[in-house]
């Protein structure tokens, strides 16, 4: 059966108003946690569309007082794209790819019958890819996460701190110049540093704490089993034929607890 846009499509469109100041549009988006807002006239028609990527061009422009003054200034109406790019919710997701491509951008609006209906954007079709690969629950490997928020040991505190904030990650994992393990920072190692000018100086080798590592095949219950022991959030996942190669992954509560919430999770079912 051949999928349409409506099937992968995210409903709905959120919106702002063009006099919207950009602090009140990056509130929005991380209210909703989007990437986009439609910007919509006193009719409610869409004009255009700001992103976080116009958020930040606005952020990185403010490079002193003066500039930060105008773009405190300027509107989503300033900085919105027009015209907005648009599919018809109907039509073959296939078609929709084609256009991805051929426009480079990373989001369509939905229309259904020229009514605005949702969104399809970049992230649901890695969602869609994701959704299809099959559930196993054996082994660390099967649950771990891929991805990984790393550092030298010789970056500020400060930047660690705030690559965990920008990520959504609450630990950094600490390597040498050859990938190598030497420890992880938590939100919990920074809190000490919090009202201290002395972080201004430290560096992550300063704060962390040692990694507790885990084989990619191990059991799933062998790695629950060395959080409790340990009290570890987390394990560093590694190939134990190669130990001091880089790391595969990364293995947390929330990859256990995510993976019992699943709907076809044996937790799940009667």
């Amino acid at each position: 059966m051949t999928k349409l846009v409506k099937d992968l499509m995210h409903p709905g469109v959120i919106t702002c108003k063009p006099n919207a100041a950009l602090g009140q549009v990056a509130v929005l988006l991380n209210q909703h946690k989007v990437h986009a807002l439609f910007v919509t006239d006193r009719d409610g028609r869409i004009m255009g569309v700001i992103s976080d990527f116009d958020l930040l061009a606005g952020e990185w422009l403010s490079s002193d007082s003066e500039s930060l003054a105008a773009m405190r200034n300027l509107t989503a109406a300033d900085l919105m794209t027009q015209p907005v790019d648009s599919v018809e919710a109907n039509i073959p997701l296939s078609e929709a790819v084609d256009q991805f491509i051929e426009k480079r951008i990373s989001r369509f609006l939905v229309t259904d019958n020229g009514k605005p209906v949702g969104i399809i954007s970049l992230s649901d079709f890695v969602a869609s890819i994701a959704s299809e690969i099959k559930t196993k629950r054996d082994t660390v490997g099967d649950v771990m996460s891929d991805a990984i928020l790393v550092c030298r040991g010789k970056t500020p505190v400060a930047s660690a701190a705030r690559a965990m904030t920008s990520s959504g990650w609450r630990s950094v994992l600490v390597v040498d110049a050859k990938g190598k393990i030497l420890g992880v920072v938590s939100g919990h190692d920074l809190l000490r540093f919090v009202n201290e000018d002395a972080r201004k100086k430290l560096i992550v080798r300063d704060v962390m704490h040692p990694a507790l590592t885990i084989d990619i095949n191990a059991r799933l219950r062998a790695a629950a089993d060395l959080m409790i022991q340990n009290h570890y959030h987390r394990l560093v996942v590694i190939d134990k034929e190669d130990p001091d190669a880089f790391p595969l992954g990364v293995i947390s509560t929330f990859d256990i607890v995510a993976e019992m919430a699943r709907p076809d999770s044996v937790w799940q079912k009667n």
